[in-house]
């Protein structure tokens, strides 16, 4: 199946994707990586510069040329290694309701935390310039002290993707499933 969404998203937005379904986001996108995901965990409720309610988070460092006081142009947004977040998205979700996550080559052990709360979209490795033409603004910038790629930019995308599930509501994982084919080929191919 082929989605379009809009954030925010609500949970009767994303219960119905599937792994395998390919999804185009419009709206705001907040970017985040280690460092990123490290400050809002640490940052209270009431002092985080963003609402990450409804969320989509896109696991990426952009390149971003600054034209003119605060005014920033994109050069290049491509996926960065979801499985680095790993470890931090469990209390991220537990934290605040954001409802996906953006990035390239899965994630490890995140899928029963995901389950009724959030989805995983793959996008491809490779394609920082083609993202870029999704990008129809660069609203804000927040954490800048943490350099250009880690820190949180709000995006406003437009149709951005193809993005595909990787993980979905019911706790599925597209990446994981593969893996298991694989090993059991593997095994097969090995007897």
């Amino acid at each position: 199946m082929e989605y379009h969404l809009k954030t925010p998203l609500s949970i009767e937005d994303i219960e119905s994707l599937r792994i395998g379904d390919v999804v185009y986001i419009s709206g705001n996108v907040f970017t985040g990586r280690d460092e990123a995901h490290t400050r809002i965990l640490e940052t209270p409720l009431d002092n985080m510069p963003v609402d990450l309610e409804g969320a989509a988070i896109y696991h990426c460092g952009p390149l971003m040329q600054e034209k003119q006081s605060g005014i920033w142009v994109p050069v290049a947004a491509g996926p960065t290694t979801s499985a680095r977040m790993s470890a931090m998205t469990p209390q991220l979700l537990e934290k605040h309701n954001v409802r996906m996550l953006i990035g390239k080559g899965g994630m490890d052990n995140v899928a029963d935390s995901m389950k009724g709360k959030c989805v995983y979209l793959a996008y491809t490795g490779g394609c920082a310039a083609l993202a870029v033409n999704s990008i129809t603004k660069v609203c804000d910038v927040h954490w800048l002290d943490l350099g250009m790629p880690e820190a949180v930019w709000v995006l406003e995308m437009d149709e951005f993707g193809p993005l595909i599930v990787g993980i979905d509501t019911e706790g599925e994982d597209l990446f994981w499933n593969i893996r298991e084919k694989v090993n059991e080929n593997l095994e097969k191919a090995l007897r």
